[in-house]
């Protein structure tokens, strides 16, 4: 049964998250790839993260227009066949540092939040953050598309304004998730789309990239670690944890995937552990059964939210508005009418139901 997630009072609240900062810290440190050999260039010292407040940690999650202009250029720079065609070396070396850069920018990011005192921490950052998910844009595309009352407008309108509920589980399988070396998959879904919606780096197989934490997914997938998606596979490197969110959420979408590990070169510049079949289920066998459970409840609630979720309500949207008059019926009237040489017009006064 799923544990309450009503807000604890303040002073039960403070003195929890307190309690359990050196535990997260240990946890991110080692699931996020914190272990990064260029860490001592490239990471800010503790001091920089103590001078954050709320408002600049909120704006590191936050997605801005510049961010947007660096997607749509990165997009149509590698969505051109022929320039892909002609420079093939360049554009691999283009696509791997920009995943580099990619990676070190979201694990940076959740390591600031991590570090960052109890008082400083956003509280609840996922519901401000909602306008901005790709999930929830075709939530409401979908409730506007919704004429003749095919969606569940009702539970899915309650559960968005729930979505506080993610960051409490998070949270929760933060501190049962045992310390691991991150390590990478890659991962493959049918018809090489993205329905995980990591964020989008280089060409794509199929349209609409997805902005790093433009979606829900890849904010819940930035607490255990990094990820992205090129072309028609996605990458993720971090804790286990992520790859068991990742095949609950498509296990629950009857979405056909398959995972293999992520070869030590594919990733360049970036430390992680390359682990064979028989080492990833010794990584699944350490997680104890709550914790397990927990990924599967948010699993689930990012899947009933999802683009992929909206994307087969529109579909049955569609046809019911192919199929919105009763078609036996007019078959009948129209035998008649040729049966009687007559000419089916425009003025014809039989109603189409």
């Amino acid at each position: 049964m799923t544990e309450p997630t009503a807000k604890l009072n303040v002073e039960s609240k403070g003195q929890q998250e307190t309690a359990t900062t050196a535990k997260t810290e240990s946890n991110v440190n080692k699931s996020t790839a914190i272990e990064n050999p260029n860490a001592d260039k490239d990471t800010p010292k503790n001091d920089t993260v103590e001078t954050l407040d709320k408002a600049a940690l909120l704006k590191l999650f936050t997605l801005s227009d510049a961010d947007e202009a660096t997607t749509e250029l990165v997009t149509s720079e590698t969505s051109d066949s022929l320039a892909v065609a002609a420079k093939p070396a360049t554009q691999e070396t283009g696509i791997a540092t920009q995943r580099v850069a990619l990676y070190r920018a979201q694990h940076e990011r959740t390591r600031l939040l991590y570090m960052a005192s109890a008082n400083t921490r956003p509280t609840y950052l996922v519901q401000t953050l909602k306008p901005q998910f790709a999930e929830y844009q075709q939530y409401l595309l979908a409730q506007q598309l919704d004429k003749r009352g095919l969606m569940d407008t009702d539970k899915l309108e309650r559960l968005w304004q729930q979505l506080h509920v993610v960051d409490d589980i998070i949270a929760d399988i933060v501190r049962h998730m045992p310390a691991q070396q991150p390590a990478g998959w890659q991962l493959t879904t049918q018809d090489g789309r993205n329905p995980l919606c990591f964020a989008t780096i280089g060409k794509l197989k199929h349209g609409k990239p997805i902005r790093d934490q433009g979606s829900l997914n890849s904010y819940v997938l930035g607490h255990f670690g990094v990820s992205s998606f090129t072309y028609d596979r996605g990458y993720y490197i971090g804790h286990v944890v992520g790859y068991l969110f990742s095949c609950y959420y498509c296990a629950h979408l009857s979405i056909t995937y398959g995972v293999t590990a992520l070869g030590q070169q594919v990733v360049a510049d970036y430390d992680y552990a390359s682990l064979e079949t028989p080492y990833m289920v010794r990584l699944l066998q350490g997680l104890d059964g709550y914790c397990k459970k927990r990924i599967y409840q948010l699993a689930v609630i990012c899947a009933r939210l999802s683009v992929f979720a909206s994307d087969k309500r529109i579909e049955r949207m569609l046809i019911a508005e192919v199929n919105d008059f009763d078609k036996k019926l007019q078959q009948q009237h129209l035998d008649v009418l040729l049966l009687q040489g007559l000419m089916p017009d425009s003025n014809d006064s039989t109603p189409l139901f």
